[in-house]
């Protein structure tokens, strides 16, 4: 009998450490899911030169051009909405919150450099370039796992 009560317990344990392994490799695919499209996202917005200045020999970042296009390409590859809450039947269940969006732009002097302390990041950008965070949050398969809420970072210059 104790026998059967051991293999019973046993299985909870393993089953539970299932869960446990199935909610790590989904929030490690999650977290590089939205290191990716941030990427794609920032890369995308450093490229939208100002045709005005860039007549008179000048590259510079078209702020408001860049800021839509960064979100363009982030609600296309996380799947968003345009308020970026997570779309019907997709596997994100909270919205994500864009923390910063900073355009570097040519009234800076360069190398510049963008540190904050606080969130532990610091770039240095040689040319015009486009600073984003992002705030995502993990919608866990099982409740083994304690929440996670990323904070993810990157940055781009523009290409010339």
């Amino acid at each position: 009998m104790y026998k059967l009560l051991l293999v019973v317990l046993m299985s909870v344990v393993y089953l539970s450490l299932f869960a446990l392994q199935t909610d790590e490799e989904l929030a490690m695919h999650t977290l590089f899911q939205g290191k990716h499209a941030l990427n794609r996202a920032v890369h995308a917005a450093a490229q939208q030169s100002d045709q005005g200045k860039l007549a008179g020999g000048i590259h510079a970042i078209d702020v408001s051009q860049a800021r839509a296009v960064a979100m363009q390409y982030l609600q296309a590859n996380l799947r968003l909405d345009t308020a970026n809450s997570p779309m019907p039947n997709t596997f994100l269940r909270s919205a994500v919150v864009v923390e910063l969006f900073k355009v570097v732009n040519d009234n800076e002097e360069f190398p510049y450099t963008y540190a904050d302390h606080a969130r532990g990041y610091s770039v240095t950008l040689d040319r015009p370039g486009v600073i984003m965070f992002i705030r995502l949050e993990f919608p866990r398969t099982y409740s083994v796992l304690q929440p996670i809420t990323w904070t993810i970072k990157s940055s781009a210059e523009m290409v010339f």
